[in-house]
């Protein structure tokens, strides 16, 4: 199993806050048992998967939208 460092992640998000939050979400959904991981499973642990999904650009984070255009006026 290859390790995943922050590198990886620099043409794929624009911040390390973003990548947490957004990894920190998809990890909670692939945690559920009714669940299905977008790539192979490497480890047990829900959160590895969804770095994985982002690396393999299975999972995007939206940017803006209407609901910060709403929060915001």
């Amino acid at each position: 199993m290859s390790r995943i460092s922050v590198e990886q992640f620099d043409d794929k998000i624009d911040s390390l806050y973003r990548l947490v939050i957004l990894c920190a979400r998809r990890a909670s959904q692939v945690a559920k048992p009714d669940a299905r991981p977008l790539v192979p499973v490497r480890s047990r642990k829900s959160t590895i998967t969804a770095l994985e999904e982002v690396l393999q650009g299975k999972v995007k984070a939206r940017i803006g939208g209407a609901d910060e255009e709403e929060f915001l006026e």
